[in-house]
């Protein structure tokens, strides 16, 4: 089975985190469930603001004005009667606690561990006017909290904390003159193994940091309330979050309950979770992160349920797009996902709003596996599940994402409609990330191409400003020009300069466009390094991450423009690396990077190196139908390199036209780009002068001598052809590059 996924956070946070994913999968057998040392707790289940006990789902919420088991600020509190809840809500939600100021319920903990915490707010027309925070000790869980668009439905806040032996307590601090106010609290001890905290894979301490839930998704099933759950948990069917409902085939995969090999039990999912489910399958081709799980290999028997936990990237879109899919070397061409949980992980603040707040996100996927797929057979359509329509969230959305400093650059939406014909489908170039690019026309004759966010895209909010504020502030002829953006509602559009030629992709392979020439190819490579390597001039340098060829644009003349700046990050002035989480696409990503997580100006040259050999060879950086050996276009161009099989390897449409010196430069570029080491790698202004070089061997006939070295342009070069040449290690700024006419240089702000 293959996992592949897109990730983001809540768009309430700012931040690049990174994400955990937790998968729980189950197969088939007769083995029997172990018996389990863990029940669920009596205590604390708490009814706020009332002196009567009630019995619900099998559990009693004592009265809080009951001596004896809890205590509370008395001062600084009252309560009220729900009275619009009395006649539509449960019992639990007739009585609220109100804290006028700042106040506290405090839990004796006699057991360290992990502890499941709930807080259910029901909102009547004077509740709902509460604006409050929700602290724990270290930590701040609510904050600003306020209900939204929920008088007839309770909510409930989940966390998970890792409570030591000690008095627990939960303060309530309402906003200026507003209020604070609870309707019930459950705080009880999670079962053992709830959570994975160990470092197997790459990181631990996930509970030294509260969890908080997001979703609970029932894939596949029905609504499963607390009643129905092992932990009262409550879990929502999953049909108002398809991205394709028609894409997605129901199943029911197990007809008995489950069976659980320790330490895995029935509480971390319910048995009714487990015995539904839906088929799935995502295309081989995928760039997303993948990875490849076999279920029956980790548990060696059948019907295991089982969950295993991956720390990822995170982004801020506000959205999650998780696929599921076979494994291409599989003959199994089905796999099952039984359900999803969210969770977001705060870090520890002090008691006041941080000025920043890095969220995690755990999901937990409930998978069916290899063996499950082989009983049920055939192939399910491609299919992705989002966020996007997530049945209740609250909190609010910022009017505008972009600052008013570009304001110079809006264009009415109604203007974009009318270029686009109101985004005719016929009008549709392409697809990507971000969402759907589309051809068009300004009312001015002046032709466009239109990026238009869609739901369910893996970028939004920080992808959306980093392209207009990079695009705002440099201009240069090997850069793709923004002409303006739109933010109206939840729109989020950019406007480009129509490139009449398309991808670099486009012209390589599986296209049916005319072969480039190997000059055209050369020409393309240096427009594009010279782009790349503008960065340099810009204040602290601009690291692009993710070059690639579809991202090298031609206009009608056949110029390269780099484009799409949307992952890009800003180099702080005298720093060597940016310490960021891995974003880019798999077959371009520097390993060094994704091994340190230190982005570097060194990343973009590896990624470029790549793109060099695709120009060489025509053929995709990754290819997953060709042998295992030859997948990976940048492993196995440097395998033919070293093994002199390179002639196999080049594109045949161009291969007579080559002179051997230029290909053996252009080789040599490639070679240098994809060392392992950033160290290793030169400089993006040393490989645009390489480049340059390469072109004039294939223009020129350059006689090489016997002691010329191969260690740089520098070195080969025609005295005749030399205007102003640095050294190897030189380096172009803003003066150099005015020098050639190319450059015109802004500042450049990043967040």
């Amino acid at each position: 089975m293959k996992i592949q996924a897109r990730y983001s956070k809540s768009t309430e946070d700012k931040l690049h985190e990174p994400l955990i994913l937790l998968l729980f999968l189950v197969l088939f057998s007769s083995y029997q469930l172990p018996s389990s040392a863990y029940t669920l707790p009596d205590k604390y289940f708490i009814n706020c603001g009332s002196n009567i006990n009630l019995s619900i789902t099998s559990r009693t919420y004592v009265g809080d004005m009951n001596p004896g088991l809890v205590s509370f600020t008395k001062q600084n509190s009252y309560f009220t009667n729900n009275k619009q809840a009395s006649k539509t809500s449960p019992a639990l939600y007739r009585t609220a606690r109100i804290f006028r100021q700042k106040s506290s319920y405090v839990f004796k903990i006699d057991r360290n561990g992990p502890y499941l915490v709930r807080l259910h707010f029901f909102g009547s027309k004077k509740l709902s006017a509460a604006v409050f925070d929700v602290l724990v000790p270290g930590f701040l869980l609510l904050h600003n909290f306020k209900l939204q668009n929920s008088s007839n439905t309770a909510v409930i806040k989940e966390f998970i904390l890792s409570i030591p032996v000690s008095n627990f307590s939960i303060d309530f601090v309402p906003q200026g003159p507003s209020f604070a106010f609870v309707n019930a609290i459950e705080v009880f001890s999670a079962p053992p193994g709830f959570i994975n905290d160990d470092d197997k894979n790459g990181y631990k301490g996930i509970l030294s940091q509260p969890l908080q839930t997001i979703h609970r998704i029932n894939v596949g099933g029905h609504t499963l309330t607390p009643k129905n759950d092992t932990l009262l948990r409550k879990w929502l069917p999953d049909d108002s979050y398809l991205y394709h409902a028609d894409a997605a085939k129901g199943s029911r995969v197990l007809p008995v309950k489950p069976t659980y090999l320790a330490p895995f039990n029935q509480f971390i999912a319910p048995d009714l979770v487990y015995m539904t489910a839906r088929e799935m399958n995502i295309s081989t081709t995928s760039s997303y992160l993948s990875q490849e799980i076999d279920p029956y290999k980790r548990m060696g028997r059948l019907a295991t349920p089982f969950f295993v936990d991956f720390v990822v990237d995170s982004d801020d879109s506000g959205l999650m797009n998780i696929s599921i899919g076979p494994d291409s070397s599989s003959s199994v061409k089905n796999a099952f996902l039984n359900g999803v949980e969210i969770m977001e992980m705060m870090r520890e603040s002090e008691f006041v709003k941080p000025k920043q707040k890095s969220v995690f996100v755990i999901v937990g996927p409930f998978l069916g596996g290899l063996v499950l797929v082989c009983i049920f057979g055939g192939s399910a359509p491609s299919n992705k599940m989002s966020q996007q329509s997530s049945p209740s969230r609250e909190g609010t959305t910022n009017a505008s994402p972009v600052p008013d400093l570009y304001l110079g650059l809006k264009i009415p939406f109604l203007e974009i409609q009318l270029a686009t014909s109101n985004f005719d489908k016929k009008l549709l170039i392409s697809k990507g990330g971000f969402g759907n690019v589309y051809r068009g026309t300004l009312r001015t004759g002046v032709k466009v191409a239109v990026k238009r966010s869609e739901p369910g895209s893996s970028q939004g909010i920080p992808e959306f400003q980093t392209e207009i504020m990079v695009l705002f502030k440099i201009r240069h002829r090997h850069l793709v020009s923004l002409i303006g953006y739109c933010d109206e509602g939840l729109e989020m559009i950019l406007v480009y300069e129509f490139m009449e030629k398309g991808t670099l992709r486009e012209h390589l392979y599986n296209s049916k466009l005319p072969s480039l020439s190997w000059t055209q190819r050369l020409e393309i490579c240096l427009g594009a390094a010279r782009g790349l390597y503008l960065h340099k001039g810009a204040a602290g340098g601009i690291i692009h991450r993710d070059v690639k060829s579809t991202n090298i644009l031609l206009d009608e003349n056949l110029v390269a423009k780099v484009a799409d700046f949307g992952l890009s990050k800003s180099g702080p002035p005298g720093h060597t690396h940016v310490s960021t989480f891995v974003k880019g696409t798999f077959g371009y990503l520097d390993p060094e990077y994704f091994m340190t997580q230190q982005l570097t100006q060194k990343s973009d040259v590896f990624s470029f190196g790549v793109v060099l050999l695709e120009v060489l060879c025509a053929r995709p950086a990754i290819n997953p139908t060709l042998p295992r050996e030859q997948v990976n276009l940048a492993e196995w161009g440097m395998f033919c390199k070293k093994k002199g099989l390179l002639d196999q390897i080049v594109d045949p449409s161009v291969k007579a036209q080559i002179n051997p010196n230029s290909l053996r430069k252009f080789v040599e570029i490639a070679e240098k780009c994809l060392q392992e080491y950033g160290a290793d790698r030169p400089s993006l202004s040393d490989v645009a002068w390489d480049l340059e070089y390469a072109l004039q061997l294939q223009q020129t006939a350059v006689v090489r001598e016997p002691y010329d070295s191969n260690t740089g342009a520098s070195s080969l070069l025609r005295s005749s052809i030399i205007r102003r040449l640095p050294s190897i290690t030189a380096e172009f700024y803003s003066d150099e590059m005015a020098l050639l006419g190319e450059a015109e240089i802004g500042t450049v702000f990043l967040s």
